[in-house]
């Protein structure tokens, strides 16, 4: 239910345009059952287009098709084709399928997630599924298991499958999940086999049946049938395309900021416009004017969080330096909400990050809330601290600027510190440089690193943690999107260095909680909600192994992240995967396991003498590679080539 309800979080904003409606009869007929398939059909068409939108990519098309299937054969048609072949009566329901290189012929093997269709799911039964509809989708949900298994183009390795069940009304999902490699056949009696097989060694979930279409034929798309589908065709598009771009958790965090801005807009009309008493219109001509389209622009920016537009200027007052100005570049989002790339007069040549926060006055214990003050203020701290105690690395993020915005206009603020009644009075703002991309846009627009640029990875972010360690602090939130790629123009050859950021979970002290990352966290940290001295570099671990191409299964709890740990370290995966990216990463690996979860300390200056020396003798090659290029060419310009004439 909890995950239902992030997802319900996750999808306040997101258009289902559903065009076909489900006719609402129950007894059949051939125009009825085309008007269900064709409603059907759009259904699972228009919630797989809203997902993938929604989390994956917002500008690409959406890579699955639906068809079909016919009968138990393996055989599939689109609605339209069905219906002109006269087939219409014998479909089983609608599949979500893989688009293979823009090939659309349907295999069992393709099918993302099926939805069987029947004229009464219940059977006459007032709560859940009758047995003969159970007994249907476990029959499907086991073909497209053993078609995956035996396909030799199919790259899925889950062992789970999802079959959703629908009426005209009412829906529910059936879901299977087992190793077939323990299914035993019985050639004289194989479906007694597959029976045995799910007793033995499957498991099947079922959830409660809810209504999904009302009584005008639309689809209840915020209520709990629904949701339980949508959650079912996320988890399947997941197995195919992998983790989404924005996690559930990041999007639905908005949902604080919306209601926080819905709760300012309100308190802003209730203040600005009283209402009016009834005498006033018995004593005084009415009067229409026109409000200016200037002031309302400037009533609606009052009643929400600060957000900077591409060229604006932002004037900054900062506490040591006084007034400094910015000019905004490029709107950008991660994890932990919008930040800018701007420029500056007075570093001309640098790209900087802008990050904007929330005034303590206005700061309230919600999400979002809490997630811009450790942006901003506690980073802010942080960073101080590092500055304070003389602790300088290009891998560490470094303070221009930190103050609070000016606004336009009058300010009445009583003191310095204060603020007035402006919404962006006091708004607390953190510049820093450098500015780079997040390793996590980069691996989901590039694919994997290569194994140079994983070893040069590891080596910038052991030698950030390093310096931290220095003043005794822990970064605590180590994951893609807190690792900034940026183009060192100091060094000869271009290389890119790898920036750590993101320091406001930070632990200072035993009181502090780092973030927790159902994907990026220690186990430690998981466990007890506390770093011990390995946590940061086992996380580290975490990161080099998904920018390697390890897979990150999706997490639904503690729980769960903690099991795959578990498995990943007990059948040395980590280490495995890592093993062929580089020797050295594999030895890292197995030094991190060993120190996972000890009180001992991290020897941060043996590991990073041998990362440095393996990053260095890649880079000799390079040059060694341009020396000898630059010498052939100027063998070939003198004459002295083999294929040149000397005089």
């Amino acid at each position: 239910m909890d995950e239902i309800r992030r997802l319900d979080f996750a999808l306040e904003g997101v258009l289902f345009q559903q065009l076909s409606r489900m006719p609402c009869a129950r007894y059949s007929s051939n125009n009825l059952k085309e008007d269900e398939y064709l409603a059907l059909e759009d259904f699972v068409l228009t919630a797989a287009n809203g997902l993938w939108h929604a989390f994956w990519h917002k500008g690409k098309p959406l890579p699955y098709f639906v068809s079909c299937p016919y009968g138990r054969g393996s055989k599939y048609y689109t609605v339209e084709k069905a219906i002109s072949r006269g087939r219409l009566n014998r479909l089983c329901g609608a599949a979500l399928m893989i688009n293979n290189n823009g090939n659309l012929y349907a295999h069992w093997d393709n099918v993302v997630n099926l939805v069987l269709f029947k004229q009464d799911i219940t059977n006459g039964k007032d709560f859940g599924f009758s047995h003969s509809v159970i007994c249907e989708a476990l029959f499907y949900a086991v073909r497209i298991l053993l078609s995956r298994s035996l396909s030799k183009s199919n790259t899925v390795k889950s062992n789970n499958v999802f079959v959703s069940v629908l009426d005209s009304k009412y829906g529910g999902i059936v879901k299977l999940s087992g190793d077939l490699g323990k299914l035993e056949i019985d050639l004289n009696s194989s479906y007694q086999s597959i029976a045995d097989w799910i007793m033995c060694h499957a498991e099947v979930s079922i959830s409660p049946v809810d209504r999904i279409w009302n009584k005008l034929g639309n689809v209840n798309w915020v209520d709990l049938g629904t949701m339980q589908l949508l959650l079912a065709i996320f988890n399947s598009i997941i197995q195919w395309n992998g983790p989404p771009r924005m996690s559930m958790a990041s999007i639905s965090g908005n949902h604080s900021l919306r209601l926080e801005k819905r709760r300012v807009e309100s308190r802003i009309v209730e203040s600005e416009n009283p209402p009016v008493p009834c005498h006033n219109y018995n004593n005084h001509d009415v009067e229409m004017t026109e409000v200016e389209h200037e002031n309302n622009q400037n009533l609606a920016s009052r009643g929400s969080r600060l957000k900077l537009s591409q060229s604006d200027i932002v004037l900054l007052e900062d506490y040591d330096q006084g007034l400094q100005s910015f000019q905004i570049q490029e709107v950008r989002e991660d994890g932990n909400g919008l930040f800018y790339i701007v420029v500056s007069d007075d570093y001309p040549s640098h790209l900087l990050n802008l990050y904007t926060g929330v005034h303590t006055f206005r700061l309230e214990p919600s999400w979002q809330d809490m997630k811009l003050w450790y942006q901003v203020q506690r980073q802010t701290k942080v960073l101080k601290i590092f500055k304070e105690q003389g602790i300088s690395s290009k891998h560490l993020p470094e303070i221009i600027a930190t103050g609070r915005i000016v606004h336009s206009g009058l300010c009445e603020k009583q003191y310095s510190k204060g603020r007035c009644h402006n919404t962006w009075c006091g708004t607390p703002m953190l510049v820093m440089c450098p500015a780079g991309e997040p390793v996590s846009s980069i691996v989901a627009h590039n694919g994997p690193f290569s194994a140079e640029e994983t070893v040069r990875c590891c080596r910038d972010c052991l030698a950030a943690l390093r310096s931290a360690r220095i003043a005794n602090i822990m970064h605590g939130d180590i994951c893609p999107e807190n690792i900034l790629c940026v183009h060192d123009y100091q060094d000869s050859r271009k290389q890119s260095l790898f920036v750590t950021v993101s320091w406001g979970r930070a632990v200072l002290e035993d009181k502090d909680s780092p973030s927790l990352n159902l994907h990026f966290s220690s186990s430690h940290a998981l466990q007890h909600g506390k770093l011990c001295p390995s946590s940061d570099v086992e996380s580290l671990v975490y990161l080099i192994y998904f920018i390697s191409g390890g897979a990150m299964p999706h997490q639904y709890s503690i729980e769960s992240a903690l099991k795959w740990r578990q498995k990943c370290w007990s059948k040395r995966i980590f280490q495995q995967i890592l093993g062929e990216v580089s020797p050295l990463l594999k030895a890292f690996t197995d030094y991190v396991d060993n120190l996972c979860g000890t009180p001992y300390k991290v020897d941060y200056d043996v590991w990073l003498k041998k990362l440095n020396r393996v990053v260095d003798s890649s880079v000799e090659k390079g040059k060694m590679v341009e020396k000898v290029l630059r010498l052939k060419d100027v063998a070939e310009s003198s004459g002295t080539s083999g294929c040149g004439n000397s005089l």
